[in-house]
């Protein structure tokens, strides 16, 4: 069968991963192995399937669920949605959060898992890259069956902004008077010095000015994205282009009957001469405004993947594929322009140009970050393929979920357009960037 199909597959315009991967599809159990045992082979992980909360106001209707509650909706909704899983098999949960001050801690992952019902041997892991670690979480959990040590696993990302503590820390010496106490809900906290001096603690709004002064980004230009920014999601609500990404979350009331959330709640009406009108939140004649900035946000999102194998044991459909994952560093005090390095890099990666995506999907930390990341590529400001149902001056942005929401929006754009590739990136607090591309299938 082998021998007939090789001179077929190479006739066709495939990419050499993808003529083995058809090879190894044809392969008996036995062959496999070997290729796995000789490391002849690196894998394709696929997305079998994307859920997420809506993504709540701060202190809006998901304020009043627990973090690590909110965390097991979307792994308790893949479970109702995959019933021919065998759930005790998954190798392990990936999930990011950026946080963990509060009821995030000690490993939300492996509590989350617990709480949706998943099997006590189910391990779980919990990582911050901050604002990416949603799809940092994703990556890992792609190059872990990549690499042939796992075959399904379930990776994401949580933030319940609203319910983010405030911590105190310990005095340094017995009955000193130094102890601080720090909100913990976006930002630094407990700040080494020696980082101030090296490199400066600017404020995540702080660094949107910077970049906004830097790369000559003007306040006017960043009001009018952000108005395309609620007007493209006011659109997507419209035509309920997101009801196939969210599961309802059921929320009890004191008083009177359960209310069920399941629309997005942070998008909001506004016109251009409202925007005009914010105050810059930074300093007097800045640019960045409530306006022109994400939201502080509450949500969770949770996807499925599996390797070739595991898709056909556990009768999953594949619906992408993940061809790769970059990070970079730039400077943190313009941390807004990590989405460009890191782009850049995944590119190079998997062989592709901007020219050959489909959707991009880019976080709206900032109006000017976003402008700013799109200049820098080449990319039009108002480029139809950036954010087509909105971003996260929006939607929100609620930072652990946000990556893996970037992912489950993507896929979701590759299917109903018909497009083949999809870009997700984000900048990330300290001066990061990390950068994905999928591949519907």
């Amino acid at each position: 069968m082998l021998t007939k199909a090789v001179p077929y597959l190479f006739s066709q315009k495939s990419s050499s991963h993808d003529i083995f991967e058809t090879l190894y599809a044809r392969m008996s159990g036995y062959h496999r192995r070997v290729f796995h045992l000789l490391g002849a082979l690196s894998m394709h992980t696929y997305i079998c399937d994307a859920i997420r909360t809506p993504i709540g106001r701060f202190g809006g209707a998901l304020a009043s669920v627990r973090t690590d509650d909110l965390a097991a909706i979307p792994i308790r909704a893949l479970v109702e949605r995959n019933p021919g899983v065998d759930w005790s098999a998954v190798d392990d949960v990936i999930y990011g959060c950026a946080n963990q001050a509060g009821e995030d801690n000690r490993n939300v992952a492996r509590m989350a898992l617990l709480l949706a019902g998943l099997p006590e041997t189910v391990p779980g892991s919990t990582v911050n890259r901050l604002c990416g670690s949603g799809l940092d979480a994703i990556g890992i959990a792609a190059r872990a069956i990549s690499s042939g040590e796992c075959q399904i696993m379930i990776a994401g990302g949580v933030e319940s902004m609203s319910r983010a503590p405030f911590v105190m820390g310990k005095a340094q010496a017995a009955f000193a008077r130094d102890m601080s106490m720090q909100d913990t809900t976006i930002g630094w906290r407990f700040i080494n010095p020696l980082m101030k001096k090296l490199y400066g603690v600017d404020a995540m709004p702080e660094t949107a000015e910077n970049v906004a002064d830097e790369f000559g980004i003007s306040r006017e230009d960043q009001d009018r994205f952000a108005l395309r920014s609620q007007e493209k999601t006011a659109i997507a609500q419209a035509e309920d282009l997101f009801a196939d990404e969210i599961v309802p979350v059921h929320v009890p009331q004191r008083k009177g009957a359960t209310l069920v959330v399941q629309r997005d709640e942070h998008p909001r009406a506004t016109s251009l001469e409202a925007l005009t009108q914010l105050k810059a939140v930074v300093r007097t004649g800045g640019t960045v405004t409530a306006g022109n900035a994400s939201g502080v946000n509450d949500g969770a999102c949770a996807l499925l993947m599996a390797s070739l194998d595991a898709c056909e044991v556990h009768g999953l459909k594949p619906r992408a594929k993940v061809l790769g994952t970059a990070t970079a560093g730039v400077a943190p005090r313009i941390m807004g322009m990590g989405p460009v390095p890191a782009t850049l890099k995944v590119l190079k990666l998997t062989g592709l140009t901007l020219d050959d995506i489909d959707v991009i999907e880019l976080n709206e930390a900032f109006a000017s970050q976003g402008l700013a990341v799109l200049r820098q590529l080449g990319l039009a400001d108002d480029d139809i393929r950036v954010n087509r149902y909105g971003g996260a001056i929006a939607l929100g942005h609620p930072l652990g979920m946000s990556g893996a929401r970037l992912v489950t929006t993507a896929l979701n754009q590759l299917e109903r357009t018909g497009g083949r590739y999809a870009l997700c990136t984000m900048c990330v607090g300290v001066g990061q960037g990390i950068a994905m591309v999928i591949e519907r299938v």
